[in-house]
């Protein structure tokens, strides 16, 4: 009973299942490059560790933000 209605919700939604997907496999890959080139930054110019380090924490929790929001949209429209 269960597995049906599970199919059945996949199978009328399924766009918004892989949308969601999408949004979190997109956020972890930003979230790495970001991480990856602050890294970078930080063995070139370690004096600018601080502001580095700032920065990349802004940028990822927006990064993470926009994901939430793609996903939360993906979800309304599953259980609409």
């Amino acid at each position: 009973m269960m597995s049906t209605v599970l199919l059945e919700a996949v199978q009328a939604h399924g766009i918004a299942a892989v949308g969601a997907g999408v949004a979190a496999l997109a956020a972890g890959l930003g979230i790495g490059r970001i991480g990856g080139s602050a890294l970078e930054a930080i063995a070139r110019q370690p004096e600018a560790v601080n502001d580095i380090r700032g920065n990349m924490i802004l940028a990822a929790a927006l990064v993470e933000g926009a994901a939430f929001f793609a996903m939360v949209v993906a979800l309304l429209v599953v259980f609409k």
